[in-house]
């Protein structure tokens, strides 16, 4: 792989390029950051403008120098910059274990200023550390030691400050080496490393917007946090917020940012200036929404206004727009310098246009954006649909970006989160590939399950074909299938009663808790059904509270902004659960996802429950409706994790869309009665009871009419 170059905030692009340029002539592998990272000590900032890890070279940073130093005076400030440098360095890297020797540093870095042209004189007094040319600079690095893979790896955490994401816990209870404790103990003690996409999304940072799209547990929550801090430490004077939709993320966001500030500044984020807040926000705290009415001077509305007014699916959609329609007829004054929106795929573009409007030039704004997380749905929205167009019509922002500039479009492939084989099995039940019926929905464009991390293995992604898909071996890490094994991974039970479906659930999680070596925290409940959570969980609680196991309804017994508690299994609505994780998820009562009213917005809710998944993941249900969920998950079991089925053409997808669009509340109750009454008529029609002319003759001729007026192949 050629030398990876990652573009991070240049003081002069021009100079950086042209260093770029030198390594790549003699560097075959390694990464080249760009402005990054940040370092400091107890006082100020240290400027570095490149950095070389590669196994050949080991670890290089440069200063390059704008102008030649014509004094000694001059010179005695570019040698301290330099030694400034090191010994920052040097500290910053001492205090990671694996890049540690005995009392040593265990990689000693090499230090460099550059000069765009050659100086007139060498520095004085022999410094340590490379003072020159860009053209000489290329020899000097190649006589740089090697360091081994080991060291390279360690080294590229340390310097993407992601060594501070591993787990905080020690996980000392474990004393069997074969239980689920110690897998999931050797998944966590691994480093973390970014992957190469991952890198560029975290770090490149283009004046403009940028989007940054992967399957869920693919890494852009983390990598969001990345930049938000890496762009605070940058520049501590810029009001920068970073927003979410699910209100349980908060608590995961603002630690991820308060230690990744910690390791580029050796202090906490300042919050006046770089704000964790939900989009909506609530009468206890802020959100962008409200932030950007009291900005405007507009009353920010409520959730039980906007309910009210635009129904609960176009609540803040609603909300959002009344404020948008208010800012055209003021006078607006940017208040963010730039903003990052996690979940981008559960947000209105409304919200989007206003974030627009109020977000200063170049229009700093970073979305990640879920792919198939809408499993109808195309890739995601265009930018002229999320932002909105110019009064010419034209696109209000570019995604375009040149050769040696930060890239606006990331697409990151690798799940880190969900095994491959329960991806596969969320895919398949949301899309409904081994449903009975057939297929209940599909995206607009079948090319994109290459790219969530599908390969073809036979027949194409053309309409009307048919396709066998599979998890692409580059789209997951590799520990999965050595540590884990589809049938301990994916569990589907089933039973006949709600008593013994939570007995079982109880008995399995005091099981995981004794046997498995796992901890509360580590297990998660995920109600499929957010209006009946409240009535539902107490059963659950109460099952476990008889094997002494403490348990909490997140958002009704604990904070709705925190999902985990020390020493209590979480349980939560799938609202709720959206955006978190666990080791063990029990996707509960997923008898809810077979049914035929809304069936759509389920299957998602139950899509979504299977992949907050980090290693094991339990579909359980109860009741004659948990039956066709089974099958569904068996027969994916007996096709070895394999999609087949055929590709929907347009007219076809467009019936789904008809056949399974979501109906408003209370149409569910009508349908039932209405099916009902047509049933009973058509028992006693064909018992020769009725006849077509026993109907009332008004409702005769409507029946008749409405027939006629469907299209032929129409279901309805």
């Amino acid at each position: 792989m050629p030398l990876e170059v990652v573009h991070g905030e240049s003081r002069n692009r021009t100079i950086a390029q042209a260093l770029v340029g030198q390594l790549q002539a003699i560097v075959e592998e390694g990464t080249v950051y760009l402005g990054y990272p940040v370092l400091a000590t107890a006082d100020e900032r240290v400027e570095v403008d490149a950095l070389l890890v590669s196994r050949a070279h080991g670890l290089v940073a440069f200063l390059l120098a704008d102008s030649l130093p014509t004094s000694d005076e001059e010179w005695t400030a570019v040698i301290a910059e330099q030694d400034r440098l090191f010994a920052v360095l040097e500290s910053h890297l001492s205090r990671h274990d694996g890049l540690r020797s005995g009392r040593h540093v265990a990689v000693s870095p090499a230090t460099a200023t550059v000069f765009a042209s050659t100086p007139p004189a060498e520095a004085p007094g022999e410094p340590e550390g490379f003072y020159g040319s860009m053209e000489a600079v290329r020899d000097w690095v190649e006589t740089r030691p090697p360091i081994s893979a080991e060291l390279e790896r360690n080294l590229q955490a340390a310097l993407q400050r992601v060594t501070t994401i591993k787990p905080a816990k020690k996980r000392n209870s474990v004393t069997k080496d074969d239980s689920r404790g110690a897998i999931l103990k050797e998944i966590e003690s691994g480093i973390a490393n970014l992957d190469r996409w991952q890198k560029a999304a975290a770090i490149e940072s283009p004046e403009g917007p940028q989007r940054i799209r992967g399957l869920a547990g693919s890494g852009k929550t983390v990598v969001l946090a990345l930049k938000a801090a890496y762009w605070h430490s940058q520049h501590p004077d810029w009001h920068i917020a970073l927003t979410f939709h699910s209100r349980a993320l908060y608590q995961q966001i603002n630690d991820l940012v308060t230690r990744f500030t910690f390791e580029h500044t050796n202090d906490t984020p300042d919050q006046s200036r770089l704000r964790i807040i939900h989009s909506w926000g609530s009468s206890a705290r802020a959100g962008v929404y409200s932030l950007i009415a009291s900005a405007l001077g507009e009353p920010a509305r409520d959730w039980s206004y906007a309910r009210g007014k635009y129904g609960m699916d176009g609540a803040f959609a609603g909300a959002c727009r009344e404020l948008l329609d208010a800012a055209r007829s003021h006078d607006v004054q940017p208040i963010f310098d730039a903003v990052l929106i996690d979940e981008a795929q559960d947000l209105p573009p409304e919200f989007f246009q206003l974030v627009y409007l109020l977000t200063k030039n170049p229009k700093r704004i970073v979305w990640g954006y879920d792919e198939l997380q809408r499993l109808s749905e195309a890739a995601m929205p265009t930018t002229e649909e999320l932002f909105g167009t110019g009064p010419r019509g034209e696109s209000l922002i570019s995604l375009a970006s040149a050769d040696g500039e930060p890239r606006r479009d990331i697409v990151l492939p690798i799940c880190y989160r969900n095994t491959p084989w329960a991806l596969a099995t969320a895919h398949s039940l949301g899309v409904g590939v081994y449903r009975q019926e057939g297929l209940l929905q599909h995206p607009d464009e079948p090319t994109l399950w290459r790219d969530v991390g599908y390969n073809v293995m036979h027949g194409s992604l053309s309409p009307g074909s048919h396709a066998t898909l599979e998890r692409s071996a580059a789209s997951y890490p590799s520990y999965f299938p050595r540590l884990l094994t589809p049938k301990d991974s994916v569990v589907v039970r089933s039973f006949s009663t709600r008593e013994e479906h939570d007995a079982w659930i109880a008995s399995e999680i005091e099981r995981n808790l004794a046997e498995d070596e796992l901890e509360p925290d580590d297990v998660l409940i995920v109600l499929p059904d957010s209006y009946r959570a409240k009535s539902r969980a107490p059963h659950l609680i109460r099952q476990l509270s008889r094997r002494g196991i403490q348990s909490h309804l997140v958002g009704v017994n604990s904070s709705v902004d925190e999902v985990f508690q020390p020493e209590s299994v979480a349980m939560a609505h799938i609202y709720r659960a959206k955006g978190n994780e666990a080791p063990v998820v029990y996707a509960v009562d997923s008898q809810h996802a077979a049914g035929q009213f809304n069936a759509v917005t389920k299957r998602n809710s139950l899509f979504t429950a299977i992949t907050r998944s980090r290693a094991w993941v339990r579909i359980t249900g109860w009741g004659e409706h948990m039956d066709p969920i089974r099958r569904e998950v068996e027969t994916i079991f007996s096709n070895d994790f394999k999609l087949e089925f055929t590709i929907p053409t347009r007219d076809e997808l467009a019936k789904l869309r008809h056949l399974h669009r979501d109906r408003p509340e209370g149409v569910e109750e009508s349908l039932r009665k209405a099916t009902e009454g047509l049933s009973v008529f058509l028992e006693a029609y064909e018992r020769g009871e009725l006849d077509l002319h026993d109907l009332p003759p008004d409702l005769r001729t409507k029946l008749i009419l409405s027939l006629r007026s469907g299209a032929p192949d129409d279901d309805r």
